[in-house]
């Protein structure tokens, strides 16, 4: 590392600018321009002296096993080199990986005028929940100081701050602020837990004024919600950022002032159903659009999951790239059918009526030698549900469309889905939406604007596959059904702590159950956006075949 001669005089008053950006993993050299263009705006905009990006914003988060392609850290390296060669007259602080030998580092960087000044290794690894980062990097050991403009900058990456101890160390070296570059992923009430988090850490430090800057964007199941903010030295928000969406938020800092970071821009704060709404829309839309598909495809049925994810397909790539098919059976009422256009033509999509009847009937006709002598039952409800899903792959393999899976967390939990059949696609925007909530998010969508048909929101759920057949006929009640799914996969309950909370023994063990059969299906199921602290997929990892029960009798 090399000292640069700069023209950084010492000086109590500077901009400091959020880049919360939307880094594509693996897109190095598109990471690249992004830097370049944020760091350009802030310096020629808002007159800022430093800008201030995201955790391995040059890779995007998590890069996962792209950690271990060499390729990976020639094409970091270059693009650093690009970065240093096209910015000046302003400060860059931005993380990456490093490579030293066979030990890597998630570090962060400062560049003046083409000059690396500071590197930073990740001192706290998360290694829980949706997070692996002891399997890629090894742990720093030093805080970090970094000295401009005659001030000292403690600087820490994500995790480090939510640690005790970080931020105390920090201030014992000397920091007179914190920067903090984040990509912390989204889960409902999380904007809170870290604001909570980083008062606690201000606190530790005697009250260092805190930048916090964070990742925004989708990617797989993940979801990072940006919301980028400062802390004045009393704890109090001075400055935000929107959430669900890149910005660049200048922050005026006054190092001769008692509250060193001064009071600007409030980005509006989106609580509960509309928060978890933009969560899941931003979701579909980077997965659809960063996987380079056209738009959507999906099947309408005239029910409540289908209306839902319609709607969120729409609102995330826009009626026109939306594409919906009505596949009747012989089994579906006239009332879904007629729900489906109705929302079709609200939303402005093109909806395809297409019958199953024909390769309903023809796979009965191939079966039948096969069949004989069988009662008709669950094989032949299944058969419908996978000829939906193979004319839904057919459209979606013509037109280039991503197919949108409507199941629910409820559903899938318990195994009430047909594997290659309403579970065939590639992505899956109600993957951890519970049913209730499925409800509660339709209605907060037709307060916008009616575009859901009511009785869609009011009738009993059905999925048609028999003659009068009824969720209720295979499944509790709904709103009993998701406590017990929350006790049991969320809270780590067993069924008899379950039971004890006043559920029906005979009903848990039997819920507990479908769940633990029916891992082998969920580990088919297409990715979906992650909105709970235990999604199906990266947050809970059980295996498929297992002799472990924790199943009660009394």
């Amino acid at each position: 590392m090399t000292e640069p001669v700069t023209h950084l005089a010492p000086r109590d008053q500077l901009t400091i600018a959020m880049a919360q950006i939307d880094p594509w993993v693996g897109d190095i050299q598109g990471n690249a321009d992004r830097i370049i263009k944020a760091a350009t705006e802030a310096r020629d905009t808002h007159g800022a002296a430093l800008v201030v990006f995201t955790e391995l914003a040059l890779t995007g988060y998590p890069p996962e096993d792209l950690l271990f392609r060499p390729g990976l850290h020639r094409r970091v390296e270059e693009a650093l080199t690009r970065i240093r060669t096209s910015v000046r007259g302003i400060v860059l602080l931005l993380g990456l990986p490093e490579r030293v030998g066979q030990t890597q580092y998630n570090a962060c960087v400062a560049l003046v005028d083409g000059v690396e000044v500071f590197r930073y290794h990740k001192q706290h690894l998360p290694n829980y929940a949706v997070f692996d980062e002891k399997r890629y990097f090894a742990r720093g050991k030093n805080p970090g100081v970094l000295t401009l403009f005659g001030h000292r900058f403690g600087v820490s990456i994500c995790e480090d701050l939510w640690v005790p101890g970080t931020a105390a160390a920090l201030r014992a070296a000397g920091a007179e602020i914190i920067l903090n570059l984040n990509a912390s992923p989204y889960h409902t009430d999380k904007a809170e837990r870290r604001v909570e988090a980083i008062r606690a850490a201000q606190r530790e430090a005697d009250g260092l004024a805190v930048v916090y800057v964070n990742q925004v964007g989708g990617q797989d199941e993940l979801v990072f919600d940006g919301g980028s903010f400062a802390l004045d030295t009393d704890g109090e928000m001075a400055v935000t950022a929107p959430e669900f969406e890149t910005a660049l938020v200048p922050v005026e800092v006054d190092f001769s002032k008692p509250q060193v970071i001064q009071h600007g821009h409030q980005a509006d704060r989106t609580v509960g159903l509309e928060n978890i709404y933009r969560a899941l829309t931003l979701g579909v839309r980077d997965y659809v659009q960063k996987n380079g598909f056209r738009g959507g495809v999906l099947g309408l049925s005239g029910g409540i999951d289908s209306a839902l994810t319609a709607a969120l397909a729409v609102d995330a790539l826009g009626a026109e790239n939306v594409t919906t098919i009505l596949m009747p059976s012989r089994f579906t009422s006239q009332m879904s059918v007629d729900d489906a256009r109705t929302q079709a033509e609200r939303m402005g999509v093109a909806c395809h009526t297409v019958s199953i009847e024909p390769p309903f009937n023809a796979f009965l006709d191939v079966l039948d030698p096969l069949f004989a002598g069988t009662p008709k039952g669950v094989t032949e409800e299944n058969i419908q549900a996978r000829s939906r899903g193979v004319i839904l792959m057919a459209l979606s393999n013509k037109t280039g469309s991503m197919l949108l899976t409507t199941g629910n967390k409820s559903e899938n939990a318990v195994g009430y889905a047909t594997l290659y059949g309403d579970m065939a696609g590639g992505f899956a925007p109600l993957k951890d939406v519970y049913k209730c909530l499925v409800y509660d998010l339709a209605r907060w969508r037709n307060e916008q604007a009616a575009i859901i048909p009511t009785r869609v929101i009011e009738r009993e759920p059905s999925a048609e596959l028999a003659e009068g057949q009824k969720d209720s006929d295979s499944l509790p009640p709904y709103p009993e059904l998701d406590e017990i799914l929350k006790r049991y996969i969320e809270l780590d309950q067993t069924p008899r702590e379950i039971a004890g909370a006043g559920f029906e023994p005979a009903v848990v063990n039997r819920i507990a159950t479908l769940v633990d059969r029916n891992e082998y299906k969920r580990r088919q199921a297409a990715p979906g956006v992650r909105i709970t602290q235990r999604a199906f997929g990266r947050d809970r990892r059980v295996p498929i075949t297992s002799g472990y029960s924790e199943h009660f009798s009394g």
